[in-house]
C-alpha cells in the first residue's frame, strides 16, 4: 500500500515516515498543504496521513478541496488541535479518522490499518484470502496448514494489496503505482520477479495470470 504523508514538522515528518516504511508501506512525504492537495489528486493514494497545521493552505482546506472535486482518497487526520469542535470540522470536512498528537505510533498503525481496509471494503481483523492469512505485525504469511513464510519488503507490500483487492484483475502498471514511493525506480517488469517469488511461497492456484490484463488473486469476482 501506498500513503501519502502531509507533515511539515522537520523532525517528525521523517521520523513517522521511516516508522512507517518499516511497517511495511510505501510513503511519500509532502510538508506543504498546496503540494500535498497536487499529489492527492494526480498521485494513486491507497490512504493519506494528514496535518491540519501546515504552510500554504491548512490541512481542513485541503480536504475539503479534495472532496469537492470528488477525490474519495481515505484520509487519517493527525494534529495538535485536540478540541471536538475542530474533529467535528475535520469530519465534517470528510475525514475518515482522527488522530490527536501526542499518540502512540501504534494506534495511528492501527487506525491506517482499518480506514484502508474499510475503503476497500474488506472487513476489519487479520486479512485472510484464499487460505492465506497475512500477519500484519510480523510481515509473513501464514498457509492454511499453520506454515510460515517471512516476507521481504516488496513482497509484503504486494502481498497485501493482493489481499486487500482480492479477485480483482491487476494490471503490473498498477501494482508498480501502488507498491512503490514517488521517487523509486519503477521497472513494472521487476513486479513479475516477486510475483514468481510470491507464488514459491503461496504455492499454485493462489495467484492467477491473465495475458495481456494482469494478476487476479484467489478466484476472479
Amino acid at each position: 500500500m501506498r500513503l501519502l504523508l502531509v507533515e511539515d514538522d522537520a523532525r517528525l515528518g521523517p521520523q513517522l515516515r521511516s516508522a512507517l516504511q518499516s511497517a511495511g508501506y510505501a510513503v511519500d512525504l509532502s510538508t506543504d498543504g498546496v503540494d500535498a492537495e497536487a499529489l492527492g489528486d494526480i498521485e494513486p493514494y491507497d490512504l493519506v496521513v494528514l496535518d491540519l497545521g501546515l504552510p500554504g493552505r491548512s490541512g481542513l482546506e485541503v480536504l475539503a478541496n479534495w472532496r469537492q472535486r470528488g477525490n474519495r482518497i481515505p484520509v487519517v487526520v493527525l494534529t495538535a488541535r485536540g478540541s471536538w469542535q475542530e474533529k467535528v470540522e475535520g469530519f465534517k470536512a470528510g475525514a475518515d479518522d482522527y488522530v490527536g498528537k501526542p499518540f502512540q505510533f501504534e494506534e495511528l498503525l492501527a487506525r491506517i490499518g482499518a480506514v484502508a481496509k474499510r475503503g476497500q471494503g474488506v472487513a476489519a481483523g487479520p486479512l485472510s484470502v484464499a487460505g492465506v492469512t497475512l500477519d500484519e505485525h510480523e510481515q509473513s504469511l501464514i498457509l492454511a496448514d499453520g506454515s510460515r513464510s517471512r516476507l521481504t519488503g516488496i513482497e509484503y507490500r504486494l502481498l497485501r494489496y493482493f489481499m486487500l483487492n482480492p479477485g480483482r484483475v491487476l494490471s503490473k502498471s498498477r501494482l508498480t503505482e501502488h507498491v512503490y514511493e514517488y521517487d523509486a525506480d519503477r521497472d513494472s517488469n521487476v513486479i513479475e520477479v516477486y510475483i514468481n517469488r510470491l507464488r514459491q511461497k503461496l504455492g499454485p492456484g493462489i495467484i492467477h495470470t491473465l495475458r495481456g490484463q494482469g494478476y487476479v488473486f484467489g478466484e476472479r469476482a
